[in-house]
């Protein structure tokens, strides 16, 4: 750290786009993207009133916070900046993200950091995560993860071992996985699969045509729907599940496209939600879709066969994830 460092409390100040020295000892770059000379300027004018969001606050709010902080858990709701942290977190539930919290991809609508951990891993992870989900009483957890290149199996077992403790330590709460595309291996995808899960979820993010630039170059829409098809074919009984963000230039025709090629792999269920540029590093917004907008794609997609379609401007992959089955699009019909 140099003597230039902004700091906070003696605790430095990493800005967006910058490398840092992580504890664990590797580099990283903070939110996923550098910073760059050439991005996008930032999109002038106030967001849509449907895109508002209350500040996060509350018991509840503190109460998953603090349980966060304690046992050294990860969550995509912080990683992510998810805007709808203070809802979830006030239900007392969370996205726990494992296997670290520095992702070895870079895509440009991420804000998780990104560097190599070169095979680090926090072997108390899996008891941790079991012990938090026991105390925070949850019903339903999803299970996230960041990419992992560097792990011979793209820390599927080490994944697998985290559903396997949470059901250990709670045999009644429901596991949804949102996992990385191990690299479309289907002995890694495998693992995680088997692990006692009801829902497996991998997002393909985008339309095809926008797959790159919006996702690293490791990942693509081929692969992702492959994974996907092999997860159901493997195993019959659990729930597949994927997210598209729309707002990225995204037209219609490939939305349905994509649709079609989702329920081919017979995927079960799907979440449509508002990209946000969490950084000026990151892509910029090209459109914001309205309510209605997500109510007819949501319609599409029912007409289509999906199981149940989420879609709401404030949706994310894992928004209300236990509400899914109740087909009711997580009660956004009736609240909003």
């Amino acid at each position: 750290m140099s003597k230039d460092t902004p700091t906070l409390k003696g605790i430095p100040i990493v800005q967006s786009g910058a490398k840092y020295q992580t504890d664990a000892g590797f580099s990283a770059i903070k939110n996923g993207v550098k910073s760059r000379r050439d991005q996008a300027p930032v999109e002038r004018g106030q967001k849509p009133r449907w895109l508002r969001a209350p500040m996060p606050a509350g018991s509840g709010f503190s109460n998953t916070r603090r349980i966060v902080k304690e046992h050294s858990l990860s969550t995509v709701c912080e990683e992510s900046m998810c805007p709808n942290i203070g809802e979830c977190w006030n239900a007392g539930t969370a996205t726990i993200m494992v296997l670290g919290s520095v992702c070895t991809r870079a895509c440009r609508f991420c804000a998780v950091d990104t560097g190599n951990p070169k095979g680090w891993l926090d072997a108390d992870e899996p008891r941790n995560t079991g012990r938090a989900v026991a105390l925070m009483g949850l019903e339903y957890v999803v299970i996230t993860s960041v990419d992992r290149d560097d792990l011979a199996d793209g820390g599927a077992s080490h994944y697998a071992e985290c559903v396997r403790e949470i059901k250990r330590q709670n045999p009644q709460t429901a596991v949804e996985a949102l996992t990385p595309d191990f690299n479309g291996v289907e002995e890694h995808v495998a693992l995680v699969v088997d692990s006692g899960l009801e829902v497996f979820a991998q997002n393909v993010e985008t339309v095809k045509r926008l797959t790159h630039p919006v996702r690293d170059p490791r990942a693509s829409y081929e692969q992702t729907i492959e994974v996907l098809r092999f997860a159901k074919a493997h195993r019959p009984d659990v729930l597949t599940k994927t997210s598209l963000m729309l707002g990225l230039g995204e037209k219609d025709h490939e939305i349905l496209q994509a649709m079609d090629d989702l329920r081919a792999a017979n995927v079960d269920i799907l979440t449509f939600g508002q990209y946000l540029r969490p950084t000026p590093n990151h892509l910029p917004v090209e459109r914001f879709v309205t309510p209605d907008e997500f109510a007819a794609y949501r319609q599409e997609g029912l007409d289509k066969g999906f199981l149940e379609v989420v879609a709401g401007p404030m949706v994310r992959s894992s928004y209300r994830a236990e509400q899914v089955l109740k087909k009711n699009n997580v009660g956004l019909a009736v609240t909003s």
